[in-house]
C-alpha cells in the first residue's frame, strides 16, 4: 500500500538534495528555508523507517537505502509529470488527426455516436475514418496509415503483430423488406432462401466464414442466387426495393430493423455470435488523440 504520509514535496525535496548532495543548496532551489528542507528530508525518512542519508560527511550521500529509493523516486515524478503535461496536450488538439479503420458493423452502429461525443469535448481535433475490406484495412493499419481498426475480429492467422480489445459481440442478422415472402411464411422456411436473391459479405470478409459455416449447418451449402458486396449503402436501398435477403453483421442493419425501413427474418443466428473491438498495432502506442477516441468507443461499447 502506498503510505498515505508520502507528499509529492517530500519526493521532490528528496531528489533535489540527492541531486546537489546539500540539503541547503536544495532548499535554495526550492525556494523553501534549509530548516523547512531538513524537516522535509526527516519526514519522509520517518515515513519509511530507514535513513535515506549519511549525514557523517560534509555532503549529504545516499545511503543503500537511498539509492534503492531515488530510482522509484525519480520515475514517480517523472511519471506524475508526463500525466500533467497530456492533460495540456489535451487541451490542445487542435493538430491531431485520428485514422480510424472502420469496418461495416462499427461505422453503423458504435462509431458515429463515439465519434460525435469525441469532437463535443476536443473540437479542434480532426477524425478520418477509412472503410474497406478487413485486408486492406489491416494492410493500411500495419503501414502505420491508421491509428486503429474497429470491427469484428480477423482470423487468427491474419493477427500476427496486432492485438485486439473485445468489445462487445453481436451475431449475424437475415434480413429483408417488411412485407417480404418469407415473413409471410408460418411457420419460416429456411430452405426457401434458395429461391431468393441473397446479398452475401465477399470473400475476404470478417464474417463470410461465419456465414458459410452457418449456412452448412442448416442444410444449405450453397446458394444460387447471390450478389457480394462490402457496401452498406448498396445493400440497404437494395434490399428495401427488392425481394433480396442481406445477410450482413446485426449492428450494421440494427437501425433500420428498429425504425421499420428492413425486418430480421425469424433465423435464430446464436452460432455467429462474435466479438467486435478493436485492432491495434502490437509495436506502436497510440497517440494521445487516439487514445482520447479509444476511451470514447470504450464507453460507448458498454451501452450497446
Amino acid at each position: 500500500m502506498l503510505t498515505p504520509s508520502i507528499k509529492i514535496r517530500h519526493l521532490i525535496c528528496f531528489l533535489e538534495t540527492a541531486r546537489l548532495r546539500s540539503v541547503v543548496r536544495a532548499a535554495d532551489v526550492l525556494g523553501i528555508s534549509q530548516p523547512a528542507a531538513s524537516k522535509t528530508i526527516q519526514e519522509l525518512e520517518e515515513a519509511l523507517g530507514v535513513r535515506l542519508f549519511d549525514r557523517s560527511r560534509r555532503t549529504m550521500t545516499l545511503t543503500g537505502f537511498g539509492q534503492v529509493f531515488l530510482r522509484y523516486a525519480g520515475a514517480s515524478v517523472t511519471a506524475l509529470r508526463q500525466g500533467v503535461d497530456s492533460i495540456d496536450q489535451a487541451r490542445n488538439l487542435t493538430a491531431a488527426t485520428v485514422k480510424v479503420g472502420a469496418l461495416p458493423t462499427a461505422s453503423a452502429r458504435l462509431l458515429p455516436k463515439a465519434v460525435g461525443l469525441f469532437m463535443s469535448r476536443h473540437a479542434g481535433s480532426k477524425v478520418r475514418v477509412v472503410t474497406g475490406p478487413t485486408a486492406f484495412l489491416q494492410a493500411q493499419l500495419r503501414l502505420g496509415d491508421l491509428d486503429f481498426v474497429i470491427g469484428r475480429m480477423a482470423e487468427p492467422d491474419a493477427m500476427a503483430g496486432f492485438s485486439f480489445e473485445h468489445l462487445y459481440s453481436e451475431t449475424v442478422a437475415f434480413t429483408a423488406r417488411p412485407g417480404h415472402p418469407l415473413l409471410q411464411r408460418k411457420p419460416f422456411d429456411f430452405a426457401a432462401l434458395a429461391d431468393f436473391q441473397i446479398l452475401m459479405p465477399p470473400p475476404g470478409s470478417v464474417i463470410r466464414p461465419t456465414v458459410e459455416r452457418f449456412l452448412i449447418s442448416q442444410g444449405l451449402g450453397s446458394l444460387p442466387y447471390q450478389i457480394e458486396t462490402v457496401s452498406t449503402a448498396f445493400g440497404r436501398s437494395y434490399t428495401a426495393h427488392s425481394d433480396a435477403v442481406w445477410i450482413i453483421s446485426e449492428g450494421v442493419v440494427a437501425e433500420d430493423v428498429a425504425n421499420g425501413a428492413l425486418a430480421r427474418l425469424p433465423v435464430d443466428t446464436h452460432e455467429t455470435l462474435g466479438p467486435v473491438g478493436l485492432t491495434t498495432r502490437t509495436d506502436t502506442p497510440l497517440s494521445l488523440a487516439a487514445e482520447l477516441l479509444v476511451q470514447t468507443l470504450r464507453s460507448q461499447a458498454r451501452m450497446v
